[in-house]
């Protein structure tokens, strides 16, 4: 036995204090091992067998050696907590477990590689087909592989199968990974619970095991747990018998085998949880604090998963695999939510949805992230990536399908058509830095759990999502869907590789002269997109690799797909023939008339940018200025979005792109205005520090005032518009005039706060326009508001409204108070540890609190890595938010002083963030030396009334 490797001294002070007390635990778990072994104990061979050379030392890379395949798990464990501390003192968060994993050895090997972190493994034992003992040496491996090696004195057989045996010890932690604690209050005493989170590396923190996606097995569990609470895991319950130690009742719950899965889709929970009652035959229940339960929060999740659930086995022609589908809300999540196979874990505020507290964007919310779960359910557990650098695979396909569920449910949103604002651009966004990476990078460059984790980012999620959107229209749906069934139901309970997908696509497609595989090779294996330039004097049309603040030095070419518009027509004109070559091409189809405007990329339908000449772009300009209706509402967000980034690439002059806002002013539509925000955002956050910022602010408050007028009735009488999409414009119009200090505006977003302040008991805020009322009145208001928010904040009895609570505390403007609400951060009794990082990047936004961010984050490093980096915790999101509004030689040095002082080990999943704030940076003060005189100009220019 290997006693105190990996074995903290916290966890050995907490078991020291209760030995006395759980040495029957620890003897039931070793009773349990004897009961499954009592048949045919392990018999040691006299001798030891001849051995065969083999190669000392771990494997050359990260990577576990393909010489064994595990076959099914045998998982017994058992948590050390108290769900209630009421008269317990020295409360203790620890697990014991065992292990029996059978395994076929396919390659002769002497030695057994397998995962484990930041367990004690106290017991170990290797056997083969006929039980007998095989005798070895076990070391654990210190570093990014995780790798517990057994070296044998014997040799393993190709073909053979054998079985090993581990017993161990880990704390239950409250870091949101592996088997962790998690805190809720309950009449302001403290409950506790234990839950996983595995993906993507840390069902090694659990138990040893063969953690890869591609090594799947079956998994038998049983977990020992407290009478008075519940045990859920991926499959249903077997069967529960009750034992007694030490004076106390405990269950041993038996769950039936899984379906084969890969280790990170393994999951339990034990809680004092509730369910909803089951409805006639529904297979789904879902799980939250009994308090919720009661208030009927989880209801909206139940109904939605249920409507979704049979969409998803029509679209997919195949039905839901297992027996039952579990949704459960955690009070400490770093995710929104994960796929587990049968047990679905969320956050709270993903799952959670209280009719008048919540809003609509809380409901929008929950449904995109149980669509996207049970979207999961085909796209990621049934058929697997092979390896994380084809993650893709699964989060892309799970990102895309989940707006065709919340069409089932709630056609009426038309999600489909923010399809755009969600994935897309803010994917064109990151992918246009040089510091970017491929959709499918190469297998060696995704190697350490760090690697791994850097995977879960825009590129993977929306980039993925957009590209097969484009490849779905460009295919046709019926070819598409034609080709995900054949797909899913040719390696169901397998490990796939892009390539296997574009095979059955090109299947379903049929005699064509597309090659799917080559076309998609140019969207997955190189990074970036596409800039397609045309010239509609004389139809001559280009690509080239598009980057915001440098020149390409990359030979890359796309297989780009264009649909366009011209003025006069009225459908648009699909290229078939599309732009496969740098060019330029003449081509006569995109030739105008002298009166005549040419559109591209029409619906956004294409993960690219277009630029025209100066002509075409005065008369698309001219129009939306004139009649913006004959363009598509989404090409007039378009138009916005691709003319400013043009501007900041050097591609067009910022003038032009500023001129694309004018409409905004007669504009109703939530996707244009949503556009100009979010490009107008970037010009206040490189100047809201400069005498920029005043005429940036006339202006904006004259293009909003008619948009604030027009919600001003529903505003007034706290009603709500019918249409979904007004509702976020409503919103946009609220944050947008009271930012900007429309005096109307501010005066009725403290009156509605004061009159919530003047009976604590009765908040008749509309939920839609909490976060952006809230927000205003803190920020006009004093110490005195911002204490009624934050007491507020710790009585909300649901996510939903603590969210938006400490969205708008972040908006003070006092110094004083935004240091505070940093400090309270760092304190997981006051901020949840999984909302560290929004909190911080919501302060940071503030132009009033950014430095003091970024000092805290500067001066707080070593601790937050320590205490947050581990798991899928968005750190790289934390480098994004406090460094966004860098523009200035100095914030550039102390940029890289930052990332010299910890060395370049140090910071995990944030790594490439950085490396990109650094480029980022560098391009801001190069535009902003540029451009700022002109964008002083133009908004000095600008009427400020009208």
């Amino acid at each position: 036995m290997f006693k105190g490797l990996l074995f903290s001294k916290a966890l050995a002070v907490g078991i020291g204090v209760v030995t006395a007390s759980a040495v029957c635990s620890m003897v039931a778990m070793v009773v349990i091992y004897q009961i499954e072994m009592s048949n045919d104990p392990p018999r040691r061979p006299p001798t030891p067998p001849a051995t065969t050379p083999f190669p000392s030392g771990p494997p050359p890379n990260l990577r576990l050696p393909d010489t064994l395949v595990p076959q099914m798990y045998k998982l017994y464990l058992q948590p050390h907590f108290h769900v209630q501390v009421t008269n317990i003192t020295n409360q203790t968060f620890a697990f014991t477990g065992n292990s029996t994993v059978i395994f076929k050895c396919v390659k002769n090997t002497n030695r057994i590689f397998l995962h484990s972190k930041d367990l004690n493994v106290t017991e170990y034992r290797v056997s083969d087909g006929r039980n007998t003992e095989l005798r070895g040496k076990l070391s654990l491996t210190m570093g990014s592989s995780n790798f517990m090696e057994i070296e044998l004195d014997g040799v393993l057989k190709a073909g053979e199968t054998y079985t090993l045996f581990t017993a161990f010890e880990g704390e239950l932690k409250d870091d949101m990974t592996g088997f962790y604690k998690s805190k809720y209050t309950v009449d302001g005493e403290d409950r506790f619970l234990a839950t996983t989170q595995m993906q993507p590396t840390d069902a090694r923190r659990v138990f040893p095991c063969f953690d890869e996606p591609a090594m799947k097995a079956v998994f038998n569990v049983t977990i020992i747990h407290r009478d008075g609470t519940t045990a859920l895991s991926n499959s249903n319950r077997k069967g529960h018998i009750e034992i007694t130690i030490d004076g106390e009742t405990w269950l041993v719950t038996e769950f039936n085998p899984t379906h084969k899965m890969s280790t990170y889709l393994l999951a339990f929970t034990v809680s004092e949880f509730k369910r909803i009652p089951a409805l006639g035959n529904s297979q789904i229940r879902t799980w939250a604090r009994p308090e919720a339960i009661s208030a009927g929060q989880a209801d909206y999740a139940q109904k939605t998963a249920e409507s979704i659930l049979p969409a998803f086995e029509e679209l997919y022609d195949i039905k839901y695999p297992l027996s039952k589908l579990e949704q459960i809300a955690i009070p400490d999540f770093s995710a929104g939510g994960m796929e587990n196979w049968g047990l679905i874990s969320y956050r709270e505020g993903a799952l959670l949805y209280e009719e008048g507290v919540s809003s609509t964007a809380n409901m929008e919310w929950i449904a995109r992230v149980i669509s996207h779960e049970l979207a999961h359910q085909w796209f990621g557990n049934l058929v697997t990536m092979k390896w994380w650098n084809d993650l893709w695979l699964n989060e892309g396909f799970a990102t895309y399908i989940s707006y065709i569920g919340i069409d089932s449910v709630h056609p009426e949103w038309k999600i489909s058509d923010r399809f755009v604002l969600y994935e897309t651009q803010p994917a064109l966004q990151v992918d246009s830095l040089a510091t970017s990476r491929p959709l499918s990078p190469r297998a060696e460059d995704v190697q350490t759990p760090a690697n791994i984790t850097q995977q879960f980012d825009q590129i993977t999620y929306s980039k993925g999502a957009s590209i097969l959107r484009m490849l779905s229209i460009y295919l046709k749906d019926t070819v598409f869907q034609k080709g995900i069934k054949t797909y899913l139901k040719a390696y169901q309970y397998s490990n796939t590789e892009a390539a296997d997908f574009w095979r059955h696509l090109q299947e379903a497609l049929g005699p064509a002269d597309i090659n799917v595989a080559q076309v998609m090779k140019t969207w997955t294996q190189q990074m970036g997109y596409p800039l397609i330039t045309i010239n509609t004097k004389t139809g001559d049309v280009s690509q080239q690799h598009f980057l915001l603040n440098q020149t390409s030095t990359r030979n890359f070419v796309w297989y780009v797909p264009v649909l366009m518009l011209k003025s006069g027509s009225n459908e648009p004109d699909y290229k078939f023939d599309p732009v496969t070559e740098k060019g330029p091409v003449r081509r006569p189809e995109y030739r105008t008339e002298e009166d005549q405007w040419l559109l591209a990329n029409v619906y956004y339908t294409g993960y690219y940018r277009v630029n025209y000449d100066q002509g075409n772009w005065e008369k698309l300009l001219k129009q939306l200025n004139m009649n913006p209706q004959e363009i598509p509402v989404i090409n007039r967000g378009q138009l916005i979005d691709d003319a400013f980034n043009l501007a900041r690439a050097h591609h067009v002059n910022t003038t032009l792109a500023l001129n694309t806002t004018k409409f905004l002013y007669n504009e109703t539509e939530l996707i244009p205005w949503e556009f100009g925000l979010r490009n107008l955002k970037y010009f206040i956050l490189m100047f809201d520090r400069s005498e920029v910022y005043g005429p940036m602010k006339a202006y904006m408050r004259k293009q909003v005032t008619p948009l604030y007028t027009h919600f001003k009735n529903y505003t007034d009488n706290s009603t709500v518009p019918e249409d979904h999409a007004e509702q976020y414009n409503q919103i946009n119009a609220i944050s947008v005039a009271c930012a900007n200090e429309l005096p109307e505006c501010q005066n009725m977003a403290s009156a509605f706060f004061k009159g919530w302040m003047d009976d604590p008991e009765k908040n008749a805020i509309q939920s839609n326009l909490k976060s952006a009322i809230y927000c205003s009145a803190i920020a006009v208001g004093g110490e005195k508001e911002w204490d009624f928010a934050w007491e507020a904040y710790i009585n909300a009895t649901i996510a939903s409204e603590k969210d938006k609570l400490r969205y708008g505390m972040s908006c003070s403007r006092n110094i004083w108070i935004l240091n505070r609400y940093l400090t309270y951060t760092l304190d997981p009794s006051k901020i949840r540890k999984m909302d560290f990082v929004s909190t911080v990047n919501y302060i940071a936004a503030n132009v009033a609190g950014q430095s003091l961010a970024w000092e805290f984050v500067q001066s707080h490093w070593t601790y937050i890595i320590q205490e947050y980096g581990g798991g899928i915790m968005p750190l790289g999101n934390l480098i994004d938010g406090v460094t966004e509004r860098f523009s200035s030689e100095l914030e550039l040095k102390q940029l890289k002083q930052f990332q010299k002082d910890h060395g370049p080990d140090s910071f995990g999943s944030a790594t490439q963030a950085l490396e990109q704030a650094i480029e980022r940076t560098g391009a801001n003060i190069k535009w902003v030396k540029e451009n700022k005189q002109t964008v002083l100009d133009w908004f000095q220019r600008e009427p400020a009334d009208k």
